[in-house]
């Protein structure tokens, strides 16, 4: 990796020297003029080569990228390389905001900004002076992380989802209303997110009611662009104030990004927000979500009382286990529980080799009316029986953001029953 020349500087005072990777005479016009009285625009052919070679001979303070027309090939392949071998240079994205897919073209590239040729030439000295701003603010101010709460499920249909909504809202809610505020907190830190990353896809956004262009690629992709501007405006937000994250509309592009990567973001998220729930229920790649798992605050498996949920969380295990997974630290959630049925929560958690942290009542039709109206059922109905045990969840995630004292779980009758000794039969044949 090559490094920097020189630092960047925290302002545009002064003659400093700027690159324009573009072809067109009258786009390096425009940037003249809006940056002449700042330092030299040195315009430099859409050629990696010829713009490496100007970056060492003059320790540029920015690089523009002209993603006009034709030539954003070009530059998206030139902003690659340069974030490879120049991860400290600013790249800012040129073109017309009113071509179809530009703006967002240069972005997905991975510029930190872009300035629409078609704009007045006053806009580009905000940009700078703010870029400039933020890059030495993140060098000069370390951040406190916050914590990744991940909620596991083997297969789709033991309620990871709707789980992870509610689990949401409400955490924010006792974020909100106890105003944490760790000391030494970033002065910017947000409340919740949620990654939705489950499978099927986006079912989060669906049952919040929510639409969103920006995925977890995309937010791979930007890595290095991450600040609160960008989460604050490019992630859906739910109207209780937490942020969603989904996987893309087009599953295929997660192709284009690597396991470690989604794991890079995941890590980089917690420098802006208190706890991040990652939805990962139902999830195909075991490897992707060992990897979450790995780097998770607290492991949550979530379960129900049938034989295929439960012989299906088991394989689950085992895989983690041989993606080495320290299962101490992954605790059970029984979801959907039914108290007539003669197979306790206990059993479920002996037969699993998990410590039992919660168990959610079954509630299926006061969920489906809550979703039938758009709504969740943590906003509708505070006192249903679910709405409890999942609140009693998010207090126990509180002292990972406050240092306080987690509440007392609740107690469990420890029978094993001849329906969990038929099921250790069942789990251990697989």
């Amino acid at each position: 990796m090559t490094s920097m020349p020189t630092p960047l500087q925290a302002t545009v005072q002064g003659h400093g020297v700027y690159l324009f990777a573009s072809d067109s005479g009258e786009h390096a016009g425009w940037l003249n003029a809006a940056l002449g009285q700042l330092g030299q625009v040195t315009t430099v052919a859409l050629d990696e080569r010829a713009l490496n070679e100007h970056i060492q001979a003059t320790a540029p303070r920015s690089v523009f990228l002209d993603f006009s027309g034709t030539q954003a090939l070009h530059s998206t392949r030139l902003a690659t390389s340069l974030r490879r071998d120049w991860p400290e240079l600013l790249l800012i994205g040129t073109g017309h905001a009113n071509e179809a897919n530009t703006t967002l073209s240069a972005l997905r590239a991975g510029v930190d900004d872009f300035l629409d040729l078609d704009g007045p030439t006053s806009e580009a000295l905000p940009v700078l002076q703010d870029l400039m701003a933020r890059r030495q603010g993140q060098r000069a101010s370390p951040q406190t992380k916050g914590c990744t709460v991940a909620l596991l499920g083997a297969r789709a249909g033991l309620g990871v989802s709707t789980l992870a909504c509610n689990l949401t809202a409400l955490l924010q809610a006792q974020r909100t209303a106890a105003q944490v505020r760790t000391p030494g907190r970033a002065a910017h830190r947000q409340g919740v997110a949620l990654l939705d990353l489950g499978l099927p896809a986006r079912d989060n956004l669906l049952y919040l009611g929510l639409k969103s262009e920006f995925s977890f690629v995309d937010g791979v992709q930007n890595l290095h662009r991450l600040d609160t501007t960008l989460l604050q405006t490019a992630l859906a937000q739910h109207d209780c104030g937490a942020a969603v994250l989904p996987l893309p509309a087009n599953l295929a592009q997660i192709r284009e990004i690597s396991h470690v990567e989604s794991v890079s973001l995941i890590q980089r998220l917690t420098e802006f927000f208190d706890v991040q729930v990652a939805d990962l229920g139902g999830f195909s790649s075991v490897d992707f979500v060992a990897h979450v798992a790995r780097g998770a605050d607290k492991i949550w498996v979530v379960c129900d009382q049938s034989i295929g949920g439960i012989v299906s969380t088991a394989a689950l295990l085992h895989e983690l286990r041989d993606h080495d997974v320290n299962l101490q630290q992954v605790s059970l959630v029984v979801n959907k529980f039914e108290p007539f049925v003669n197979l306790t929560a206990l059993d479920i958690a002996n037969q699993l080799g998990l410590p039992l942290a919660h168990v959610l009542p079954a509630r299926a039709s006061a969920l489906l009316a809550a979703s039938c109206q758009g709504q969740l059922l943590a906003r509708t109905a505070a006192k249903d029986p679910y709405v409890t045990a999942v609140g009693q969840m998010a207090r126990s995630l509180m002292p990972l953001i406050d240092g306080s004292v987690p509440p007392d779980g609740a107690d469990f009758p420890n029978r094993t029953p001849r329906m969990a000794q038929m099921l250790n039969k069942w789990i251990h044949r697989r």
